[in-house]
C-alpha cells in the first residue's frame, strides 16, 4: 500500500520515538482504513496522552516535616478566682500583645514570713496596693508564685493568652511579668520550690511561641523612664530580672542571681540541649 510505504521511507530518515503502549498501535491501525494522514495524527495525539498520563501517575516527592516546637506542659496554676471576686471589682477589659516573647521577674518586695494558705489574701492586699494609690487597671503581675511554689494566675485575661501586663515599664508589650512574693535581697536564701516554680512557668510561657529562654529578644522601649529612651530597641535577655529594663533592684539581689541557672532549666524543661 502507498500509505504504509511512505510510511516506512519517512523512518528512515525521522528520529525514533518511544514506542506506543499495545493499546494505542492498535488504535492507530483502526484510523489507517480513514486515510494515512488520519492515521499519524491520531497516532501522535494518543502517544502525547499516553505520555502525560505516565508523568501524571509519578508519586509526589516526600516533603520534609518541620522542625517540632520546643513546648512543655502547662504547670498548675491557681485561677484569679481564688484570690477575688472579678464580680464585684469591676475593671476595663483586658489587653492583648501577638505573643509572648519575654518574662519578667519580679519580687513582691513584702515580708517573707507568711503562711502559704493566706497567699490569696497577700495577693489581693498587693491588688488594691496597685488599682488604689497607683490607680492601676489591675494587678500588674501576670503570674505570682509564693514560697511554697505554688503559681497563681494574676492579671485577668486567661493565662495560656498574651495579656499586656503593667508590671515592667517601658516592656509591658510582649512580655509577661512573674513575682515571688517576698523580698530577695542579698543573702536571703530562695526557696527551691520557687525558683522550679518560675522555671516551668517561663518555660511553658515562651514555649507557645516556641521561644528560647536562653536567647536574647529586641525589644522597644514605650517610656523614658524605663533604663531605655522611648522608641528605643533594646536587646534583653529573654528571662531577664525587672532591674535589666527598669532602674530598680527589683527581683533583688538573691533571685538575679539566680537568673542564669532559670534560663537553664527553663531551656532544659523545653527540651533543649
Amino acid at each position: 500500500m502507498p500509505g504504509l510505504g511512505g510510511a516506512r521511507r519517512s523512518r528512515a530518515v525521522r528520529p525514533r520515538r518511544r514506542p506506543c503502549a499495545p493499546w494505542l498501535r492498535r488504535t492507530a491501525l483502526v484510523a489507517l482504513a480513514c486515510g494515512p494522514g488520519l492515521a499519524a495524527v491520531l497516532a501522535l495525539v494518543l502517544c502525547a496522552a499516553g505520555v502525560d498520563r505516565t508523568v501524571a501517575a509519578r508519586p509526589a516527592p516526600v516533603v520534609g516535616r518541620p522542625a517540632p516546637a520546643h513546648t512543655t506542659a502547662r504547670p498548675p496554676i491557681v485561677p484569679r478566682s481564688r484570690w477575688i471576686d472579678d464580680r464585684t471589682h469591676k475593671q476595663p477589659p483586658p489587653r492583648y500583645d501577638d505573643k509572648v516573647v519575654a518574662v519578667f521577674v519580679h519580687h513582691t518586695d513584702s515580708p517573707n514570713t507568711y503562711d502559704c494558705a493566706d497567699t490569696p489574701r497577700i495577693i489581693r492586699s498587693l491588688y488594691a496596693g496597685q488599682i488604689g494609690p497607683r490607680q492601676w487597671d489591675d494587678l500588674g503581675y501576670n503570674f505570682v508564685v509564693d514560697r511554697c511554689g505554688t503559681i497563681y494566675e494574676g492579671r485577668a485575661g486567661g493565662v495560656d493568652r498574651p495579656v499586656t501586663g503593667a508590671h515592667a515599664q517601658g516592656f509591658n508589650h510582649r512580655t509577661a511579668g512573674i513575682a515571688a512574693l517576698g523580698t530577695f535581697t542579698e543573702g536571703t536564701p530562695v526557696p527551691r520550690a520557687v525558683t522550679d516554680a518560675i522555671a516551668a512557668l517561663a518555660a511553658w510561657k515562651l514555649g507557645l511561641a516556641d521561644v528560647d529562654p536562653r536567647s536574647r529578644v529586641r525589644l522597644v522601649s514605650t517610656s523614658g523612664q524605663s533604663r531605655y529612651a522611648e522608641g528605643t530597641i533594646a536587646t534583653l535577655p529573654v528571662l531577664s530580672g525587672h532591674n535589666d529594663g527598669f532602674p530598680t533592684t527589683c527581683p533583688g539581689a538573691a533571685l538575679t542571681a539566680r537568673l542564669p541557672a532559670l534560663r537553664q532549666a527553663a531551656a532544659r524543661l523545653q527540651g533543649r540541649t
